[in-house]
């Protein structure tokens, strides 16, 4: 038996989200306060016998944040199983009250806490008229948390996450209307002496906050765990001479002479403060060793030599990451001891597991964290671990104002797919799905220069920006860019790609010497590739909208100059060649104007250097001067979900101090100046956010930065 689908409705930051898990190893990834917490919280909250109590304890805080009122809305937890045996525990949880589908006992079933409005508010909301708002805000005016019931259900096909099927369960707000009976979605009721969590094993470990302080403390301490499960086998006859010898030390330390000297002295000195009558009757110094057998095992403490196997210290001489290690390690093994007993299923969670642990220990340690009969669902940051997860068993979380979704990057998609997509992400240690915005790029150049480009020209980081620049070393996107769909994940993804269409003219014409004809041959070949690449992708990206393509009308480095920055190729001359002819040549090539010419300059310098190492020295002449190509800075803001108002004005302020401080804006200070009143009379409240915007757009019509962010 395993878990097979998770769905929560209502519950903290999900409005309505669906998990599919299959067995063995399972990843949730997913960036801060999206919800990864909340996911297993959710899920102990139905398995870990250690918190099932507090499904009882749901309060208003626990409602995903409607716009509306939460009151007499739903929070449904529902947990889907597969393989379900035929243990007789499990099967009375699942075909309750001798239920039999299609005459067999059931193999797919589900387990749901639903958090719902008592019987009698329920009633009161099905005697609502429909269309009587007004009562109904009155009813809800009155409803609390103590209003409410925890209901566990199994037996139920229902998708919760279907607003009609919610409706069917809870009724129409909108319309308010009600249902008058409970809806068979529900499923069948558990009584509460059954659960399906003392019926599995579960572990969850948390994530690796402060260990220290756990292992200094009884509750958390997880030796201390695995020394109680232990002390509960122990044959007390076996340790009887231990216990013994206990004993008689603590006898021996009580009857020391020093001992008793101070025992006497308290006594006269309470005595002679308080008087005998307000004295204690006795008091004695006891020494208070352990002599019960199961308590002296649960005294003993951990030492570790992290590094000279010679000296063993206590964890907290341990660094962060060697005391995490301990911990996971320690967890793990308590997993296994819990995991001895018959049980119908087996579940280990584990929380960021990565926090000051060596990459090489991440990728290792959880490529061997794989118990037979068990599944194993862990969230993580980190591409060393997600590396090594199977592309099918990862679920994505996403932030998407206050509500979170969730993605499973490999549906819908064919196994060839799968498993080139898997490769590239084997080799690459990609962020490709953990970045909330992705630019696909084909190179190096690319690579190295696209990043300084946005910092200097806006002030701001890709990663400020929230997108990964990802580097995929060929032309072959569709197999990485498939995976943003509507049915997979739904962010945004900007293609930048080269159209290589040719700098000069291709016809090969009589008298053309050899050198000629093949550097025609070679421009007119890869003209004919890139449009073939352009019609490719085009019908690739067709109606996607979480796709784009962005294409550099010739290469890279020849739209760079032609995007007037002739001057920061300049000067790299120096950097390329030694022959002062050559240098005073190729400066005046690439200013001159013609495509023709500086194209097949810049083209040379690269193919000289190698293409990465020209753009590293390309990189160091950008400054706040130098034009980003049109093509890049779309792919860059079409990789955006939504760009927020404030970081508009901070990028747009950042540009204005820019035409401010370099002489070579000279013809744009007036309109800075301008500027600087706009923003004076939008900060005195005198002019709205649009009026901003649309005066910025006329103040500076030449400049693309601007123009992007007033039109965002």
């Amino acid at each position: 038996m395993h878990l097979s689908k998770v769905t929560l409705v209502n519950y903290r930051n999900f409005e309505s989200a669906k998990f599919v898990f299959n067995k063995g190893v399972n990843t949730i990834i997913g960036e801060n306060g999206s919800g990864k917490s909340n996911l297993f919280r959710a899920i102990r909250l139905l398995l870990d016998s250690n918190i099932y109590r507090s499904a009882y304890t749901i309060d208003e805080n626990d409602f995903f944040r409607k716009k509306g009122s939460w009151k007499g809305h739903w929070i449904i937890i529902s947990l889907e199983f597969d393989n379900i045996g035929q243990d007789e525990a499990i099967q009375s949880l699942f075909v309750h009250r001798g239920v039999v589908v299609a005459g067999q006992k059931v193999g797919k079933a589900t387990y749901n806490l639903m958090f719902r409005p008592s019987q009698s508010v329920r009633a009161e909301l099905a005697a609502l008229k429909p269309g009587d708002h007004e009562s109904l805000r009155k009813l809800q005016e009155r409803i609390s948390v103590s209003d409410y019931e925890s209901f566990f259900t199994g037996r139920s096909d229902a998708d919760f996450t279907n607003p009609e099927h919610y409706k069917e369960l809870t009724g129409d707000f909108e319309k308010v209307v009600f249902p008058t009976v409970t809806s068979p979605l529900c499923g069948s009721p558990i009584p509460n002496q059954l659960s399906v969590s003392k019926e599995v094993s579960f572990t969850f470990v948390k994530a690796l906050r402060d260990v220290v302080s756990d292992f200094s403390g009884n509750r958390q301490n997880p030796l201390l765990n695995l020394l109680k499960r232990k002390s509960e086998e122990i044959d007390h006859n076996k340790y009887k001479t231990i216990t013994d010898k206990v004993k008689q030390l603590n006898s021996d330390i009580e009857v020391l002479k020093d001992v008793q000297d101070v025992r006497g002295d308290i006594r006269d000195t309470i005595a002679e403060t308080a008087g005998e009558a307000y004295a204690p009757a006795s008091l004695h110094i006891k020494s208070d060793l352990p002599s019960e057998a199961d308590k002296l095992f649960q005294s003993l403490k951990l030492f570790v030599g992290e590094n000279d196997e010679r000296y063993s210290g206590d964890i907290s001489e341990l660094s962060l990451g060697g005391a995490n290690l301990i911990y996971l390690t320690l967890k793990l093994l308590e997993f296994k001891y819990q995991r001895q007993r018959e049980t119908a299923a087996n579940f280990l969670i584990i929380e960021e597991p990565e926090a000051h642990i060596h990459t090489h220990i991440q990728k290792t340690l959880f490529e061997n964290i794989d118990f037979e009969n068990t599944q194993i669902i862990y969230s993580t940051h980190s591409t060393q671990i997600s590396e090594v997860s199977n592309l099918e068993n990862i679920n994505i979380l996403a932030r998407k104002g206050v509500k979170c979704e969730s993605y499973q990057p490999s549906v819908g998609l064919k196994p060839a797919e799968i498993r080139h997509l898997q490769r590239y992400l084997d080799a690459t240690r990609s962020s490709l799905l953990f970045a909330r915005g992705v630019i696909l790029i084909e190179g190096d150049a690319e690579e190295i220069l696209i990043p300084a480009l946005i910092k200097k020209s806006l002030g701001i980081s890709l990663d400020e920006l929230g997108v990964s620049l990802i580097n995929i070393r060929s032309t072959g996107f569709e197999n990485v860019a498939c995976v943003f769909h509507n049915s997979r994940i739904k962010r945004r993804c900007s293609i930048i790609t080269d159209l290589d269409l040719a700098i000069a003219d291709t016809v090969i014409v009589d008298g053309d010497l050899e050198p000629v004809r093949k550097y025609k041959k070679k421009m007119a070949g890869s003209q004919k590739a890139g449009l073939a690449r352009e019609t490719r992708l085009t019908n690739f990206s067709k109606g996607n909208k979480y796709l784009s393509v962005h294409y550099a009308n010739h290469t890279f480095e020849v739209d760079f100059i032609k995007s007037g920055n002739q001057y920061e190729v300049a000067e790299v001359v120096d950097s390329v060649y030694e022959d002062e002819l050559t240098k005073t040549k190729s400066r005046k090539e690439i200013e001159s104007g013609d495509i023709a010419v500086y194209g097949k300059r810049v083209l040379t310098m690269a193919a000289h250097s190698g293409k990465g190492w020209f753009a590293i020295m390309l990189a160091d002449t950008i400054t706040p001067c130098t034009s980003i190509p049109q093509y890049i800075l779309d792919a860059v803001f079409d990789a955006q979900e939504a760009m927020s108002d404030s970081l508009r004005l901070r990028i747009i302020k950042y540009r204005l101090k820019t035409f401010e401080k370099y002489a070579y804006f000279e013809d744009r200070k007036a309109a800075v100046e301008e500027a600087k009143v706009y923003f004076e009379e939008f900060e005195a409240g005198n002019i709205d956010y649009n009026d901003l915007l649309s005066s910025l757009e006329n103040s500076f019509p030449s400049d693309n930065i601007v123009l992007k962010m007033v039109g965002l």
